[in-house]
């Protein structure tokens, strides 16, 4: 299924997720301070976790299995007072690091499908 550890799909797919919102925001504005609101604001967990909801009906059968198994990921402690949020938004970070390493026309599909679908 996958060729890389799921934790490291993870960490890959956080940092093409913030590199994509980056290169979105800084076309918004050139003020560092709102550069950096909304680039928070899109890569928090909670922001994540919605945008995994909103694909759940367009992922394969093996993106939904990936999906889970990286929400049943172990979290860290400082993380567990919103446990559900955090797991839904490693999930999708799985998935993003997943399509960047396997799936590259996938991975662009979806990040059409989000920046035209919902609002940025």
């Amino acid at each position: 299924m996958e060729q890389m550890n799921l934790r490291n799909y993870a960490y890959l797919g956080d940092a093409v997720w913030e590199l994509h919102i980056r290169r979105k925001t800084v076309k918004i504005t050139d003020n560092p301070k709102k550069l950096h609101q909304i680039t928070t604001d899109k890569v928090k967990a909670s922001y994540q976790a919605e945008l995994l909801h909103y694909l759940e009906e367009y992922l394969t059968e093996e993106e939904i299995e990936i999906s889970r198994r990286g929400r049943n990921l172990s979290i860290p402690i400082a993380r567990r007072s919103n446990q559900s949020e955090y797991r839904q938004a490693t999930a999708f970070e799985v998935l993003i690091g997943y399509w960047y390493d396997n799936c590259p026309k996938r991975l662009e599909e979806i990040l059409d499908k989000i920046d035209k679908e919902l609002e940025f």
